[in-house]
């Protein structure tokens, strides 16, 4: 074989095997670099020394007195990570109300909630009329009340929002609200979960006006 080709493949060779031995591996500090084992090894956040205490879990985040009752129950829950969930339930759930499509929001409610619904959704369709909803934007949420039955853990959520809301017949014409009006809208749902359910969503279980 030609000697400068037996050069080039044993040159290829070795590229390609430190290629091989690094790839995948590579985070911008390669061990040797700074001298810091640790910093190599993917930081303080991945590893710790030997001589360094373990982090101490972080504090739980502070929940308002109304929702006080529901810590207490479950030390892990989180209210403003509920607010949050609440926030997307509240528009998701009025959004698929209002198209008359309960189907996709069957899970999220309890037994009467989804058949006083669903009455509510007949009725309109037996009258011919037709709802449109558009939400502007949420303005507030938060816990008003909450308790612990047995349990099953509730938590009353107050509810503002900017809406424009309209009804129409088969016509077109507008039976009720106003396409060009904002209407601050108040409600207050409450919202239950078994506490040892494996089930982490809470379940609409009853609505009012605010």
């Amino acid at each position: 074989m030609d000697p400068v080709l037996l050069i080039l493949a044993a040159v290829s060779a070795v590229i390609l095997f430190r290629l091989i031995s690094v790839m995948g591996t590579r985070t911008g500090h390669e061990p040797g670099q700074d001298g810091d084992p640790l910093e190599a090894l993917g930081g303080e956040e991945g590893f710790q020394r030997r001589d360094e205490e373990p982090a101490a879990a972080p504090a739980p985040t502070p929940v308002s007195t109304n929702a006080r009752t529901l810590r207490d129950a479950d030390p892990a829950f989180d209210e403003i990570e509920f607010l949050k969930g609440a926030r997307g339930a509240y528009e998701m759930i009025i959004e698929a109300f209002t198209a008359g499509d309960l189907k996709s929001i069957r899970d999220f409610l309890s037994e009467p909630v989804y058949n006083a619904f669903k009455q509510a959704v007949v009725e309109r369709e037996n009258a011919g009329h037709v709802a449109d909803i558009k939400f502007v934007g949420i303005e507030h949420a938060s816990i008003i009340k909450s308790s612990v039955d047995g349990d099953i853990l509730s938590a009353t959520t107050e509810f503002s929002s900017n809406q424009v809301r309209v009804s129409r017949n088969k016509e077109g014409e507008v039976v009720d609200g106003d396409p060009n009006r904002i209407d601050l809208v108040k409600d207050r749902w409450v919202f239950a979960r078994e506490r040892n359910s494996g089930n982490p969503n809470w379940i609409l279980s009853a609505t009012s006006g605010g």
